[in-house]
């Protein structure tokens, strides 16, 4: 038995085949056998399509945003700054 190259789809490959599964249009036998992808597969891309919907209509969660500290941000660009300078002014005098 050989074996097949692995392969990696598209995310709009993915989506083609996940929406007729969401739909209940064909099954996932019909759909595995219609693009020669495991059963298994199309079901975990559907699982996928259904969980991440949500994001799709509303502003995603606050917390996949990161947050950014201004104050320590410019804290540092200080300490950079001098850091740079006192550099510079060693090879000046050097």
């Amino acid at each position: 038995m050989t074996k097949r190259p692995r392969r990696n789809h598209s995310p709009a490959f993915k989506a083609k085949e996940a929406l007729p599964a969401v739909r209940g249009e064909k099954t996932l036998a019909e759909l595995s056998q219609k693009y020669d992808v495991h059963q298994k597969q199309i079901g975990q891309w559907r699982a996928q399509l259904l969980e991440k919907a949500v994001d799709v209509f509303g502003p995603a969660s606050p917390d996949a945003a990161p947050t950014v500290d201004v104050k320590t941000l410019h804290t540092k660009i200080g300490e950079l700054t001098l850091a740079n300078e006192c550099l510079d002014f060693e090879r000046s005098s050097a």
